[in-house]
């Protein structure tokens, strides 16, 4: 039904909703977390080569790709983590490695640095699990009381926008309407726009203390020495080369690669020089 994307749909029910995700090869395990406005068929290409050699699971969070969409829910970062984690409990999880983007990497981060002796590898792209004192304007102006909610649901003015502001090559029709396949009405936007709401930029955010604990604890990961693989694309307006330079000197032993004519979807920019990367940092 979407291009590069042949893999069989798996359901978890949490607390009466369906989480979807996919689970594909055999071997230690991946675990790919998607961000907003994605889903897993961001990561579609990478399971696709890592699949032959590792066992790779790929979630979709509520409210989003083909996971359930409640209208009342608890759409924050702790409910995401916590939902990961009874995942991997659910699929007998206990070691495995990461990649995360954007959104994923506060969740997947979150359920790293809970259980920090369960992680192997780390990739991390155009992502932060630490706070920021600034935030673009377009975003913003999604998070406006009223007007924010006529962008995102009405409009579908954040995951329609990204097809274009979010990479610098051009996606075939096909790509594009894959990733807004799951996001096709007001109801279907909810979690878009929860998670432009949940970006907690003040101490009285709900998610500021759950951020925050997660950015305290970053070093134990360090400390771990565990492998870490920094992807960037140079041309992200909202994760710029700031949080770039964040990560290298949070992790000073990274590999790291910047691709400066790379977009936040950077998977859809660069992967051709990406591909080997991933089968050296995992394969290696």
């Amino acid at each position: 039904m979407f291009p590069d994307y042949p893999f069989q749909s798996q359901y978890f029910s949490i607390d009466r909703n369906k989480l979807h995700f996919i689970d594909e090869g055999e071997g230690p395990v991946i675990v790919m977390v998607h961000g907003n406005p994605t889903w897993s068929y961001f990561y579609r290409r990478a399971v696709n080569l890592l699949k032959k050699n590792y066992r790779v699971i790929a979630v979709d969070h509520m409210g989003c790709g083909l996971s359930d969409k409640p209208q009342v829910y608890s759409y924050t970062l702790s409910q995401h983590i916590e939902n990961l984690e009874r995942l991997l409990e659910y699929r007998n999880v206990q070691k495995y490695s990461l990649m995360v983007h954007d959104w994923g990497g506060a969740i997947g981060v979150g359920c790293a640095v809970n259980n920090p002796s369960a992680i192997e590898k780390i990739v991390v792209m155009n992502t932060a699990a630490f706070r920021s004192t600034s935030i673009p304007c377009r975003i913003q102006l999604c998070r406006v009381p009223y007007l924010g909610t006529i962008i995102v649901k009405l409009f579908n003015g954040f995951a329609w926008p990204a097809l274009f502001m979010a990479v610098e090559k051009k996606m075939s029709k096909e790509v594009k309407e894959a990733y807004l396949y799951p996001y096709d009405s007001w109801k279907n936007r909810v979690a878009v726009h929860r998670f432009v709401m949940d970006i907690p930029m003040t101490p009285d955010h709900e998610s500021y203390d759950t951020l925050f604990r997660i950015e305290q604890q970053l070093e134990k990961l360090r400390d771990l020495k565990i492998p870490l693989l920094l992807l960037w694309g140079g041309r992200d307006f909202c994760f710029n080369t700031s949080f770039y330079d964040e990560w290298e000197r949070r992790f000073p032993e990274a590999e790291s690669h910047y691709f400066a004519d790379g977009g936040h979807y950077i998977l859809e920019d660069k992967w051709q020089e990406i591909a080997p990367l991933l089968e050296k940092h995992f394969l290696g």
